[in-house]
């Protein structure tokens, strides 16, 4: 009898932290996959693992960075297991051909200079930075979320703003040489009116 109230227990817990947290983590997922559809599929699995894994959870204030923690968690079990699968040569049309309405919208938000210089720091700086920046966790619930402690969680945050400056810094200046080289390419153009 006191499994199942515990289960009880836990769906009724599951089903408020889905209430409250799923866009968030969801969105969260999108801009760590960037796939939407894949982001979609491990936010529901991130919540049915909470639920299995409710008796873990020491103190329900810590919910949402425990929250984040599984879903990190699960992204990155699915990234290791397409690393693999991407080895095997895929056969008719891929999966997710068409980029769907959130993809375009996530692309616009995130395109340019500061895509490509999120794409150039290290993944955990990354996840350190769209936790603390985009979806706002505290530093405990950030610490939480990373499995550290506060102190190395706000060294990584330190390190990923660092890291993300130094990557938008080379971004500008691949911009600045990419323009220079157009201008030079037209202003050097045969026939081009002198």
């Amino acid at each position: 009898m006191t499994g199942t109230w515990d289960r009880d227990e836990a769906a009724i817990f599951v089903e408020g932290l889905f209430a409250k947290h799923h866009a968030e983590i969801y969105a969260y997922l999108v801009r760590m996959l960037r796939d939407p559809e894949l982001a979609a599929d491990l936010t529901q699995d991130a919540f049915v693992k909470a639920y299995r894994a409710h008796g873990s959870l020491e103190k329900d204030e810590n919910a949402r960075a425990w929250l984040y923690q599984i879903a990190h968690r699960v992204a990155l079990d699915e990234l290791r297991r397409r690393r693999i699968i991407r080895m095997v040569p895929w056969t008719g049309e891929s999966r997710g051909a068409a980029p769907s309405a959130e993809r375009l919208a996530m692309d616009v938000r995130l395109s340019g200079p500061l895509e490509r210089a999120l794409a150039r720091i290290p993944e955990r700086q990354r996840a350190a930075l769209l936790l603390a920046e985009v979806h706002d966790l505290t530093g405990l619930e950030l610490a939480a979320a990373l499995g550290v402690s506060h102190v190395a969680a706000r060294a990584i945050l330190t390190r990923a703003r660092e890291s993300l400056r130094r990557a938008l810094a080379q971004e500008q200046a691949a911009e600045q040489l990419a323009e220079a080289e157009r201008d030079s390419r037209f202003g050097h153009q045969p026939g081009g009116g002198r």
